[in-house]
């Protein structure tokens, strides 16, 4: 069939370096019919280095301030779906690389998957993320999804058999082969959908403004009975370093206090947000791996002297549980 596809990303800063790498190679295929770029303030001209390309295809959406993953997504998304008459969305961050022949690939494997459109979603692999590479050898999605009761990924019940798990890692060297696999969510980098699925789960929220709004939204797909696979035969590389990488573990130390930015506070509160409404089973163990797992960074924070930045990750924390989103002041960072 005569598909046509919307490819929707969203960039900020000075990352024209990735973006055009990224756009130039998804122009090559005629079933893109549209790549929508959402810029969330850049510090260049961003619809000057896109005229310059001289693809009618390719829309840019120009925002004044930086609406985030959230509204940069949202904005993008809602484009796509008033103005084109597309078949598929393919969302992609700035940097996300893909292999080549990525559009057929994902067209021969959505008529190969069950499922009716608006009941699945693709995702690309990403080689370097080691729990996606593992769900697809054959590994249980809900040992890094959705763990019960867990407080920041800590749950007292689990702690030895996720250090079980982990010794096995080290001895498990087989290769294996790799299989198309479910996921309850995804990043937004890699998701191909249909757009009556778009018309069933809607936009992302803006009140996430950064961070897990993509698994709140993908989740959307999950909830309701659909599915979400991920496709080894179709991969992306990123072409940026992604925030954490290089930082090297020290003996009471916390990475969440020794790198405590906006991008932490963002992530914890949105993760405790999601997390207590969708992984919560019990409330009085949850509440007891709050308890263990705090005491530890308090007693971190003042081995390593980041008491003041543990004090920000409590206002985190406590705006997650309480749902206080939305864009934050800068005094919590």
């Amino acid at each position: 069939m005569n598909y046509k596809i919307s490819i929707i990303t969203v960039t900020y800063g000075d990352r024209w370096a990735f973006l055009s790498r990224v756009i130039g190679l998804l122009l090559k295929y005629e079933q893109v019919g549209n790549v929508i770029v959402v810029n969330n303030a850049s510090v260049y001209n961003v619809s000057e280095k896109i005229t310059a390309l001289n693809d009618s295809r390719i829309t840019v959406i120009n925002s004044g301030e930086n609406l985030g993953s959230a509204g940069g997504y949202k904005a993008g998304i809602q484009y796509a779906f008033e103005n084109t008459n597309n078949d598929f969305f393919f969302l992609l961050d700035d940097d996300n690389l893909p292999r080549e022949n990525v559009i057929p690939d994902l067209l021969k494997q959505w008529n190969i998957i069950a499922g009716a459109n608006n009941k699945k979603a693709l995702f690309c692999l990403r080689e370097d993320r080691a729990q996606h590479v593992k769900i697809t050898k054959g590994e249980d999605p809900y040992r890094y999804y959705l763990m019960p009761d867990n407080f920041l990924g800590f749950s007292l019940s689990r702690v030895f058999k996720n250090q079980f798990n982990k010794l096995l890692d080290k001895f498990d060297k087989k290769g294996g082969e790799q299989q198309p696999a479910v996921i309850p969510y995804a990043p937004y980098g890699g998701m191909f959908m249909h757009r009556k699925l778009i018309a069933e789960i809607g936009y992302p929220s803006q009140e996430f403004y950064l961070y897990v709004d993509d698994s709140e939204y993908t989740y959307r797909i999950t909830q309701d009975g659909g599915k979400i696979w991920i496709i080894p035969q179709c991969g992306i590389e990123d072409i940026d370093k992604s925030q954490g990488i290089g930082y090297k573990p020290k003996f009471m130390h916390s990475a969440l206090l020794d790198q405590w930015n906006f991008r932490i506070y963002y992530h914890i509160r949105n993760r405790l947000y999601f997390y207590s409404r969708v992984a919560v089973k019990n409330k009085s163990m949850f509440n007891i791996n709050k308890t263990f797992y705090l005491t530890y960074l308090k007693l971190v924070s003042i081995i390593s002297s980041k008491q003041k930045e543990y004090q920000k990750l409590l206002g985190a924390i406590n705006d997650g549980l309480a749902g206080n989103l939305g864009k934050a002041d800068e005094s919590k960072f």
